[in-house]
């Protein structure tokens, strides 16, 4: 397995941090991948010729969003790799939005050039099934997605509060270095999110996929995250209406199992977006 750059300079900062004794933020440690992902010498198969890009949503690691994911693309033959971005007060995914879209671009440029690929599949949850429009939308990066497969995303925002977690949250920020831009990126209505949506849903080239939850308590209401645009290019998939006694809700919806052959089936499609009518196997 190869060593990123990326991976080299968060080694050498904790390594600094050591010496000097001061303690880096949480983000800026070692990165810790989710198994199953971030095996840079992975080369894509005639099956799965496109490598899945996990990106985790707000407060989130990739550790953390895709411990149960990860493991399940690789073992059905996928190149899976993840990444953190978005990172300030030491928390992943609170800086602006079209800033970490930034890094994403970056990102998929890397697997892009170690796997020899020409296009990646996203799969993101929350945040990060949505940020990914902006790198398509404003950063050039259709030509380089072959499918974006979002879960619970906040493609039209939040009328409800994004809040994290107390054992995450630092306890000071300041006007300068705000706790979280992109909670107020994603609140309904944001200057962001209204120039995300100015160019439309989607954008050519790319197919869409959305799995979302009735049960979501972050991403409200929950058809806000469903994308318009014509059945050949995207596909909007209720949970509740596959299943209907699953009662994942927003947070847990990247380790269930239906929302696992969702994704799969969906990464499965040798062209267009997932098949409307593919039903799971409820558990």
């Amino acid at each position: 397995m190869s060593f990123k750059p990326s991976a080299l300079i968060a080694t050498l900062a904790f390594a600094a941090a050591s010496l000097t004794g001061v303690a880096p933020a949480a983000a800026d440690t070692l990165e810790i991948s989710p198994p199953g992902a971030n095996d840079w010498s992975c080369q894509p198969s005639a099956e799965h010729p496109n490598p899945v890009v996990l990106v985790p949503g707000t407060f989130e690691s990739m550790a953390k969003n895709w411990s149960t994911l990860s493991p399940h693309l690789k073992n059905e033959g996928y190149c899976v790799f993840a990444l953190n971005y978005g990172e300030t007060n030491g928390i992943y995914a609170t800086g602006p939005v079209a800033e970490s879209a930034q890094e994403l671009a970056v990102y998929v440029d890397e697997v892009l050039a170690a796997t020899g690929a020409k296009k990646v599949d996203i799969v993101g949850h929350s945040q990060g099934g949505m940020m990914p429009r902006y790198y398509m939308g404003f950063l050039g990066g259709a030509k380089e997605v072959n499918h974006l497969v979002g879960i619970a995303p906040s493609n039209h925002g939040t009328e409800g509060l994004i809040t994290p977690t107390p054992e995450n949250v630092p306890l000071e920020t300041s006007d300068s270095n705000p706790l979280c831009q992109a909670c107020a990126d994603q609140q309904a209505g944001s200057p962001f999110l209204t120039k995300l949506n100015s160019i439309g849903d989607i954008v050519n080239g790319p197919s869409y996929t959305v799995i979302a939850t009735i049960y979501d308590e972050v991403v409200t209401p929950y058809r806000s995250q469903f994308l318009a645009g014509p059945d050949r290019r995207a596909t909007n998939i209720t949970i509740q209406d596959k299943c209907p006694a699953d009662l994942v809700e927003h947070d847990q919806a990247p380790n269930d199992p239906v929302v696992h052959q969702l994704v799969a089936h969906a990464l499965g499609q040798p062209s267009g977006p997932a098949d409307p009518d593919y039903q799971p196997r409820c558990l």
